[in-house]
């Protein structure tokens, strides 16, 4: 009668709807978060199920002469073990079934068997895990420890179920013994009593109908604390629906929401932090991927659990990708900071250059300010100097002129000037002014006008000269006087002798074409 009515409440719940609200991002926002802060605080719960721990331990040494209360100790030692260090588990557990056997206690050595049987399968043992249950004859047992054998019997099968999930033949034949226990299991348990419920909620989910068991599932959730052992195992369920359904929110949430109950009841036997963790790989949520993952593969490190190592070594891979993404991530962080830094240290120094330049440059002008009005001052001093010594001279050679005629000697005069010598002196001094002055102008000329021939055509000067034919023709050049003609009068010259000189210059230059253009190139002080 009971089982009708729950199921006639069942189907109600199915035909109106009576499941909670979709789940949305905003509120898998809002589990992840929570789910990060009680991983903050994972260390005080495991310091809670340790103090437990220690207490019972204690309890032990008080009550080792009293065997009978020594064997309720080691009972509730090895559960506070169970998914917490599975090696001590089964080490109590196995120690209990050895008292209760000497003590012949049988009924509570078959309890202690059964426990082994159900975690050995966590230590990859198997067959050991196998032959303890095949030891114990079902049809001898008492009503109230059948429920017990049946439970053991879907745990420990479930367990082995999972080292062959990628042998679906031996996969699907261990989860048929895990299905039939479980449907003996549920004939024997309590129709109000959540763990008829939970196992209720898996049977219909092994048989894909999946709405009877989100509906059973979701009543029982709200009847037990999240402290409960039950609430992690009826979250994960209720994400593999939400999986097999495609509702990825309600599936990322569930997770949450088991691995949040793993963490406030100190278990580490878990499956569905490294579960997330993939999940968030796969939405590039590195930093989150890499810390659950990473809490995963230390949980079944911690618990000493080689069937949950095994699944995390799995999943080592996606721990070094998004330890590699975080790494790459963080890099490419410091890198646009760099980059930034780099751009304002380059405006800064852009800055303080063009600043740097402008002051150079108002020296730079101001030197050359004071160097152009030094130059025309020596400039104008050498032309005046120039100017004099030509009326100095002018003035001798008139006087010399006057007094060869008065004395009657035109000859001599003839010959002075025939001879060409006053000129040549003249010429000489004129040179060495001119030479001077134009230098002074034109510091680096030599230098910049063999830049422009040549190498082996380059002009080498004598000792003592500063300027010879050559320079000097291209030196008026320079001044702006580029009529061969005029440069010939002023160098007391041939036309023709200047335009040979000209032409065989263009003839040593790099680029003929250009040569004299380049010369008027020629910069002064600068």
């Amino acid at each position: 009668m009971k089982k009708l009515l729950t199921l006639s409440f069942l189907l109600l719940a199915i035909a109106f709807g009576c499941f909670p609200k979709a789940i949305s991002e905003k509120d898998v926002d809002s589990i992840l978060r929570r789910l990060d802060n009680e991983l903050d605080n994972r260390d005080e719960y495991l310091e809670l199920r340790q103090h437990t721990i220690d207490s019972l331990r204690n309890a032990l040494v008080y009550n080792k002469d009293d065997k009978k209360s020594m064997l309720d100790v080691l009972f509730r030692l090895g559960d506070a073990y169970s998914a917490f260090n599975t090696d001590s588990a089964v080490i109590y557990f196995n120690h209990g079934r050895i008292v209760a056997n000497e003590l012949g206690e049988d009924s509570i050595g078959v309890r202690f068997a059964l426990k082994e049987a159900t975690f050995l399968p966590l230590l990859a043992f198997n067959g050991k895990a196998a032959d303890i249950l095949d030891s114990i004859d079902e049809s001898g047992l008492p009503p109230g420890l059948k429920g017990e054998y049946y439970d053991a019997c879907r745990q420990m099968n479930f367990y082995i179920a999972t080292y062959f999930v990628d042998y679906p033949e031996v996969y699907e034949a261990y989860m048929a013994k895990v299905k039939d226990a479980q449907m003996k299991l549920t004939a024997l348990l309590d129709l109000e009593s959540p763990q008829f419920k939970q196992n209720q909620g898996e049977y219909f989910f092994y048989r894909q109908e999946y709405s009877k068991s989100k509906a059973i599932l979701s009543e029982m959730l709200e009847q037990i604390s999240e402290e409960n052992y039950l609430y992690a195992r009826a979250c994960h369920f209720l994400a593999d629906i939400a999986k097999a359904r495609g509702e990825h929110h309600e599936y990322t949430y569930y997770l949450a929401l088991s691995a949040i109950a793993d963490i406030r009841s100190a278990t580490l036997e878990v499956a569905s932090l490294q579960e997330l963790g993939k999940i968030m790989y796969l939405n590039n949520d590195v930093e989150r991927a890499h810390d659950y993952l990473s809490m995963a593969l230390r949980n079944a490190v911690d618990c000493h659990a080689p069937l949950r190592m095994i699944q995390s070594a799995r999943a080592l891979p996606i721990i070094e990708n998004a330890h590699k993404a975080q790494l790459k991530a963080s890099r490419n962080r410091i890198y646009i900071i760099i980059a930034i830094m780099g751009v304002l240290l380059g405006v800064l120094a852009v800055t303080m250059g063009v600043l740097r330049r402008k002051i150079a440059q108002m020296n730079r002008l101001a030197t050359r300010l004071e160097d152009a009005n030094r130059t025309k001052d020596v400039y104008i001093t050498q032309f005046l100097n120039l100017c004099s010594i030509y009326m100095d001279k002018l003035s001798q050679f008139s006087k010399i002129v006057s007094r060869k005629i008065s004395a009657g000697k035109v000859d001599d005069l003839y010959k002075l000037t025939k001879s060409g010598k006053f000129v040549e002196e003249q010429s000489k001094e004129f040179y060495d002014i001119f030479d001077d002055a134009f230098l002074h102008i034109y510091p680096s000329f030599v230098g910049d006008v063999n830049r422009l021939l040549r190498p082996e055509e380059q002009i080498v000067l004598k000792e003592g000269e500063k300027l010879n034919t050559d320079l000097r023709i291209l030196a008026f050049m320079r001044l702006g006087i580029e009529e061969s003609a005029k440069i010939a009068q002023m160098l007391n010259y041939s036309v023709y002798t200047i335009y040979t000189y000209r032409n065989k210059l263009k003839n040593r230059a790099i680029s003929r074409e250009d040569f004299e253009e380049n010369v008027m190139k020629i910069k002064s002080i600068s």
